[in-house]
C-alpha cells in the first residue's frame, strides 16, 4: 500500500476538511506515492520518534500532532522541529499529522476520553456550523431515480440516523440549444419543453467533489443546472468536545480518583467541588478553556479538559466544577484509537503503538 492509500483511512474516520483553519494537517513529510514498509502511531514526533520508528522499519509516522505548525524559512537543524525533519529526510520517513480533524471526529480524542471514563448517550458538545451543504438539481423526470440513487450511494442525503433522504418537485423545464450545443433531447435552435424532477438532498462538505463527479457521470443533459449551497445547520456528528453521562451518580471525590486512575493522574487542578454527586460530564481533549462555557449551558456536572490558566477557573462561578487533567494526559488514548481503527483496516503489515512518552511535562 501506499501512503495515500494508508491516509484514506485515517481520513475516513477524520476528514482533513474538518480540521480548524489555524492548523497543519495532513502530510507533513514525504512522498504519498511511496510504499509504505510499517506505520507507527505517535502522539507528537520527536527525534527519539523518528529512531523508533527506524529501529522498527516503519517509513510512516502517524503523529496527532503536528511537528510542523507554523512555516518553515530555513531547515537548518537550528532546533528541534528542524532537526526532526531534516533526520526523517534523510531516513525517507514520511510524517503525517491528523490533529483538529480528529479533534472534531465524533469518534475521536474527547469521544476516547468519554469512552475511558464509561460515559453513556454521548453526543457533540460543540457540533460545527457549515460543514453541510446542499445541492439542488434538475433531470428529466424518466432519469431521476437512477440519478437519485448514485447521488444516495455518494453519500448524499444522510441526515443523522437516516440516510436516502431528499425533497422532489416535479414541473416543466425549458432550454434551447445554440449552433454548438449537442443535445440530448429535443434539437438545436429550438426551445424545448421537458416534464423534469428537481432532486434536494443535502450531504457533508469533505463529499462535494465526489457528489459533483457522480452528479456529472450520471446526468443525461450536455449542460447540468445545478446549484450547491452551504447551510447554517449544525452537523451534529462534526465538533469539538463530548458530554454524557455515568451510569449512576457518584460521590464527586469518589469521580475524582477515579478520573485519576483512569488517566494514570499525578495531580488534578480543578475549581471548588459545588456537586455532592456528579452525572453529566464533558470532556474535551487538550486545551479547552473556550468551552467553558458550552459545558455550563449543556448543564454538566464537571468539565474535563486541560490547559487552563488562572482566571478560567472563575468562571466555575459555582455553577459546574472545571477539572485540568492536563494536556497529554487528556490525548493520551489517542494513539491507541488510531492503532485500534488501522488495526482493523489495514492487515498486510504493522501498526505499530510507539513506546515513548512524549510528553514534555514532568512532576516533582
Amino acid at each position: 500500500m501506499t501512503i495515500k492509500e494508508v491516509t484514506n483511512y485515517i481520513e475516513q474516520l477524520a476528514p482533513l476538511t474538518y480540521a480548524e483553519d489555524f492548523d497543519n494537517v495532513g502530510l507533513l513529510v514525504g512522498n504519498k506515492n511511496t510504499t509504505v514498509t510499517g506505520v507507527l502511531v505517535t502522539l507528537d514526533t520527536l527525534e527519539k520518534t523518528v529512531d523508533e520508528a527506524i529501529a522498527k522499519n516503519c517509513n510512516l509516522i502517524i503523529s496527532f500532532h503536528p511537528i510542523i505548525f507554523n512555516g518553515l524559512k530555513k531547515i537548518t537543524g537550528a532546533n528541534y522541529v528542524e532537526k526532526i525533519v531534516i533526520k526523517a529526510i534523510k531516513n525517507d520517513i514520511a510524517i503525517y499529522a491528523i490533529h483538529t480533524a480528529l479533534d472534531n471526529s465524533a469518534h475521536g480524542v474527547s469521544a476516547k476520553m468519554a469512552e475511558v471514563i464509561g460515559l453513556k448517550n454521548t453526543k457533540v458538545l460543540i457540533p460545527q456550523q457549515g460543514n453541510i451543504k446542499k445541492l439542488t438539481t434538475f433531470v428529466p423526470k424518466n432519469n431521476a431515480d437512477e440519478l437519485r440513487l448514485a447521488l444516495f450511494e455518494a453519500g448524499g442525503g444522510n441526515i443523522g440516523n437516516y440516510d436516502q433522504c431528499s425533497f422532489n418537485i416535479d414541473g416543466t423545464g425549458t432550454f434551447r440549444g445554440n449552433v454548438d450545443s449537442n443535445p440530448t433531447l429535443g434539437e438545436k435552435g429550438k426551445i424545448h419543453f421537458e416534464n423534469e424532477t428537481q432532486i434536494g438532498l443535502i450531504f457533508e462538505k469533505h463529499l462535494e467533489s465526489k457528489i459533483l463527479q457522480t452528479l456529472f457521470a450520471n446526468h443525461p443533459y450536455e449542460e447540468v443546472a445545478y446549484e450547491v449551497t452551504t447551510l447554517d445547520n449544525l452537523h451534529q456528528n462534526i465538533g469539538m468536545g463530548m458530554i454524557g453521562e455515568l451510569e449512576k451518580p457518584i460521590d464527586t471525590e469518589e469521580f475524582l480518583s477515579l478520573l485519576k486512575h483512569k488517566f494514570n493522574l499525578k495531580i488534578i487542578r480543578h475549581s471548588q467541588l459545588v456537586y455532592k454527586k456528579i452525572k453529566k460530564i464533558a470532556v474535551l481533549g487538550g486545551s479547552g478553556s473556550f468551552a467553558i462555557k458550552n459545558a455550563k449551558k449543556a448543564g454538566a456536572d464537571i468539565y474535563i479538559t486541560a490547559d487552563l490558566k488562572y482566571h478560567d477557573f472563575y468562571q466555575a462561578d459555582n455553577q459546574i466544577i472545571l477539572a485540568d487533567i492536563g494536556h497529554y494526559e487528556s490525548e493520551q488514548f489517542t494513539k491507541n484509537l488510531l492503532v485500534d481503527y488501522l488495526t482493523k483496516k489495514i492487515t498486510n503489515f504493522a501498526i505499530i503503538l510507539s513506546e515513548n512518552n512524549t510528553n514534555p511535562i514532568n512532576y516533582f
